[in-house]
């Protein structure tokens, strides 16, 4: 099985053309992605045909669990899709089927080579049904109280939830997010008992107006080191409580996103999308048969 390995701003993925669903591709993604004994990635994504758009992207974490949408990945199968000739954009724009919805990305390069995609994230989604969050509040859900308790300890942390197709809870603070201790609270957070399906969790520090810098624990990755739909929804709660402006630059620990939200609109993400090297994995007979 040809595959290729590619990353955006370090949140790296093994890229597949399929034909269809009918692989059991959960049980394939946790062997590839396996850092030590598989290729090694924070996912795989899937490029498949669609009858919505000009290409369907599937996206599956290193456990099996397959998430609604994958800023970062988008962008890495939009230069596949355009460099391999998968699509013919309209110009520099088309169309992708994704588990969120259609959305459009936008292609920046010199018309054959792909350095960077401008990728429409959607409206964000404020209300408790829609993220899911079970808290019984009026839209947005601003600082909302999370309790984590570990052992005798407990603390309350105020998260910012909303979904940018798939959930997020957004923690800010007023130190370096490096001090933060992520691999404590990080899973802690993603598989509260508020979040019935999980959900992703984010800190961040707003330096200025125009600048941010965050960290992410993924719900079904652990900590990586970029999240697309992680900044989208980190613009959106800055904004929301009046920290910054409708453009900033967002630093993760794999390299910079921009994000724009006027405050009412979609959210457009831009950033790079890098291939590193391709390759094939040997299925053997059983699972070739899978």
């Amino acid at each position: 099985m040809h595959f290729v390995k590619m990353h955006g701003t370090g949140n790296d993925f093994v890229l597949i053309e399929a034909k269809g669903d009918e692989r059991d591709w959960p049980q394939l993604a946790v062997a590839m992605c396996d850092r030590h004994f598989g290729v090694g990635a924070d996912g795989i994504l899937l490029a498949l045909p669609s009858d919505r758009a000009a290409i369907r992207m599937r996206v599956l974490n290193p456990d099996g669990t397959e998430p609604e949408m994958c800023g970062n990945g988008i962008r890495c199968l939009a230069k596949y899709a355009v460099e391999r000739g998968l699509v013919r954009p309209d110009g520099d724009r088309f169309d992708v089927e994704t588990g969120a919805g259609v959305l459009t990305v936008q292609v920046i390069g010199d018309g054959r080579k792909v350095d960077r995609v401008r990728v429409g994230m959607g409206k964000p989604r404020f209300a408790a049904g829609e993220i899911p969050v079970l808290v019984n509040a009026d839209p947005p859900l601003v600082n909302i109280p999370l309790e984590l308790v570990d052992g005798a300890s407990r603390q309350v942390l105020p998260v910012t939830a909303v979904s940018m197709g798939n959930p997020h809870a957004v923690h800010f603070v007023q130190q370096p997010v490096a001090a933060f201790p992520l691999a404590q609270v990080g899973p802690a957070v993603a598989f509260h008992s508020l979040f019935p399906n999980g959900t992703n969790f984010e800190v961040a520090r707003v330096i200025d107006r125009r600048h941010i810098e965050a960290r992410v624990w993924e719900r079904g990755a652990g900590p990586t080191l970029a999240c697309g739909t992680g900044a989208s929804a980190i613009m959106v709660a800055a904004r929301l409580q009046g920290m910054v402006d409708s453009m900033v630059d967002i630093t993760l620990a794999g390299g910079m996103l921009t994000l724009e939200w006027d405050g009412e609109g979609e959210v457009l993400m831009t950033g790079p999308a890098v291939a590193v090297f391709e390759g094939e994995w040997l299925l053997d007979e059983e699972a070739s048969t899978l």
